[in-house]
C-alpha cells in the first residue's frame, strides 16, 4: 500500500468518524430539546393534544345532548300549557 493510499484511507476513516460524531451530536441535541420542551410543558401545566381532543369531543357531545334536552323540555312545557288551557275551559 502506498503512502498516498494510506493517507486517503486515514482521511476516509476520519471523515466517517466525524460523520458519526455529528450524527450523535444531532441526536443528543434533539433529545435534549425534547426533554426541555417536555419539562416546560409540565411546568406550564399543559395537557397532551390527545387529551385535549378527547375532552373537546366529550364537550361537543354533552352540548348536543343538552340542546336536545332543552328542545324536549320546551316541547313538554308547551304540551303542558295546552293541557292546562283545555282543563280551564
Amino acid at each position: 500500500m502506498s503512502t498516498r493510499e494510506k493517507i486517503l484511507d486515514d482521511v476516509a476513516r476520519i471523515a466517517g468518524e466525524a460523520a458519526g460524531f455529528v450524527s450523535d451530536a444531532g441526536r443528543q441535541a434533539r433529545e435534549s430539546l425534547r426533554t426541555r420542551v417536555d419539562d416546560l410543558a409540565t411546568r406550564m401545566d399543559l395537557v397532551p393534544r390527545e387529551d385535549f381532543e378527547r375532552l373537546e369531543a366529550l364537550l361537543i357531545k354533552a352540548r348536543e345532548v343538552q340542546d336536545a334536552l332543552e328542545k324536549r323540555v320546551s316541547a313538554l312545557e308547551k304540551q303542558a300549557e295546552g293541557s292546562a288551557k283545555k282543563k280551564k275551559v
